[in-house]
């Protein structure tokens, strides 16, 4: 964990929470940055497949200072420039699988946005699984100004907002409020900055009494059935009900129920 420089990662059971902290540049993603986000990702995810009963039952994300990431680094967009096209995609990759990492986490995921998310810092908020945004928070898909296009995040984007509203925001770059943000799904809830972060707590208390393999099963099925066909999706969700009901933690869950006892996990 001290090794880390970009971000601050600190484990404090029942969640994990890590911190983009580069406050002097709005939080924006370098090439470090990302590998440092990979790896505090692979760190929880490690975790929970060592046992999830000892997880993290949540991941924070959040960010230092004035804003939440402004996207990508004015310094490392310039490197870019000198790349080869095989540099660039290779450069590409590592914000993608950072992103995918994130996105496929076992373990809930929640943002809390403030001051500002734009470009790459609204592929952040599209791989949470919960949003919580401060009033008064902008917002953004900035990337056409600069003559490129928001290409990584839209794998992640287009499944939280939808084609109709990323044919506008993608193509017009405007920038957007929390409200609308909320509007078009990418944000769950919008608070006064001062309520961040018991709005936060309070989800975390909300997962933290349900059964952390169920959640990571069900957050596996969200995104398998929207990439799968009808008939591929009903089985696969039934083989995932069937897995689950004959799991210790699905016979202690249902045990809990019937004989009217919270479950080992609510202890």
């Amino acid at each position: 964990m001290s090794a880390f420089t970009r971000i601050r990662f600190e484990s404090d059971l029942p969640v994990a929470r890590i911190t983009l902290a580069r406050p002097e540049v709005r939080n924006a993603f370098d090439e470090v940055l990302i590998s440092e986000l990979t790896g505090a990702i692979a760190a929880v995810r490690s975790s929970y497949e060592d046992s999830p009963e000892t997880a993290p039952r949540a991941v924070i994300l959040a960010g230092e200072g004035p804003a939440f990431c402004a996207g990508a680094d004015m310094n490392w967009m310039r490197r870019s420039v000198a790349y080869t096209r095989e540099e660039n995609e290779a450069d590409a990759g590592r914000f993608a699988e950072m992103l995918r990492a994130l996105d496929e986490l076992p373990i809930p995921t929640i943002a809390r946005v403030h001051g500002a998310a734009l470009g790459g810092g609204m592929g952040l908020i599209a791989c949470c699984d919960l949003v919580v945004a401060a009033e008064g928070v902008e917002l953004g898909f900035t990337e056409v100004r600069l003559g490129i296009a928001p290409a990584v995040i839209s794998a992640f984007v287009l499944p939280k907002i939808g084609p109709a509203a990323a044919r506008r925001y993608f193509l017009t770059a405007e920038i957007f409020p929390a409200s609308t943000g909320r509007e078009i799904g990418l944000i769950h809830e919008v608070v006064p900055a001062g309520a961040l972060d018991a709005s936060v707590d309070r989800l975390v208390a909300a997962i933290a009494g349900n059964g952390p393999r169920a959640v990571g099963v069900a957050k596996r099925l969200i995104r398998e059935c929207l990439a799968l066909g009808r008939e591929g999706a009903i089985e696969n969700a039934v083989r995932a009900i069937a897995g689950l009901r004959a799991s210790p933690e699905g016979q202690e869950g249902l045990g809990a129920f019937l004989e009217k006892r919270p479950p080992s996990w609510k202890r």
